[in-house]
């Protein structure tokens, strides 16, 4: 059995303060785009998890987030065989794109369908919650409004689709540092929502990334990054997440194939598209017979 696992876009990230326990309120918009990684099951006979995968860089052990959505929906269910999981990665990670969120998700969907569990999507998003506060949102797909830890969703009505220049920094930026020195600067001040005044009108324009700026005085590349595909015409461009992946939306496919052309030069790019929630959910259908 396999399962694509779709990378993730932040139409605009607000930080608004810091929790007691520990995590961030912040309101953000999801965006899901067609940039995914790959998940093969097999069963093993023998009760244990064995996690494999393609990328060097990540740790395939109990520490990744696949290996803990295993073992929790296993342990929860008592369930006493084993599954032996293959990853091939396209999404790259500490890029801000959901990776390995995403890849929790799908591996309790693909899971629970195995093991004939029988979980709705309901308690599956209450599952993966445990593990991570983006990770809810990957059993949702398209555009979603994000509260909370990111946890609690809001679908909303999807944007027509756009084509998406993807740039990938070689930084990668931790999201506990970030979040934490953008906190320390955090004033009490309260300021109006940019992603409110969106959803009011559907104007791109208002939609900002508050974790920009505390970024860019660590990794001015990116802020270089930002304002070139900012000069090629995009609709929106902005910082996906904690960073450090830059994206441009684009509706003209020849502003965006410029883009891809001129940003490539010196940037590794992908040209992908944004994905509509019937799209989304179209394109994690479980496939049998791997």
């Amino acid at each position: 059995m396999r399962i694509k696992s779709f990378a993730k876009i932040n139409l605009g990230i607000e930080v608004l303060g810091k929790r007691n326990d520990g995590y961030h309120e912040i309101r953000t918009m999801f965006q899901s785009i067609d940039l995914f990684d790959l998940l093969a099951f097999f069963p093993r006979t023998q009760n244990e998890i064995i996690l494999k995968g393609d990328d060097d860089s990540i740790p395939w052990d109990g520490s990744n987030l696949i290996h803990q959505a295993a073992t929790l929906l296993k342990e929860r269910h008592a369930i006493k065989t084993g599954m032996e999981i293959h990853v091939t990665k396209n999404i790259p990670a500490g890029k801000g794109l959901g990776g390995g969120s995403s890849n929790a998700a799908m591996t309790l969907s693909a899971l629970n369908k195995m093991w004939k569990i029988g979980l709705e999507k309901d308690a599956l998003r209450d599952l993966g919650a445990q593990l991570g506060a983006d990770i809810p949102y990957f059993f949702e797909g398209g555009l979603c409004l994000g509260q909370g830890k990111g946890n609690i969703l809001f679908p909303q009505e999807d944007l027509n689709p756009f084509l998406c220049v993807l740039v990938l920094p070689s930084v990668s930026v931790s999201t506990a540092a970030v979040y934490e020195r953008f906190c320390a600067s955090l004033t009490s001040q309260v300021k109006d929502s940019k992603i409110i005044k969106f959803l009011d009108n559907r104007d791109l324009g208002f939609l900002e990334n508050d974790l920009e700026e505390t970024v860019f005085r660590s990794y001015p590349q990116i802020n270089a990054i930002k304002i070139l595909i900012q000069e090629q015409g995009s609709e929106l461009t902005l910082m996906s997440g904690s960073g450090s992946a830059v994206y441009g939306l684009f509706h003209q496919r020849k502003k965006a194939m410029k883009a891809l052309r001129t940003l490539s030069n010196e940037h590794a790019v992908i040209l992908t598209t944004t994905l509509s929630r019937t799209e989304y959910r179209k394109r994690i259908t479980i496939q049998t017979g791997v």
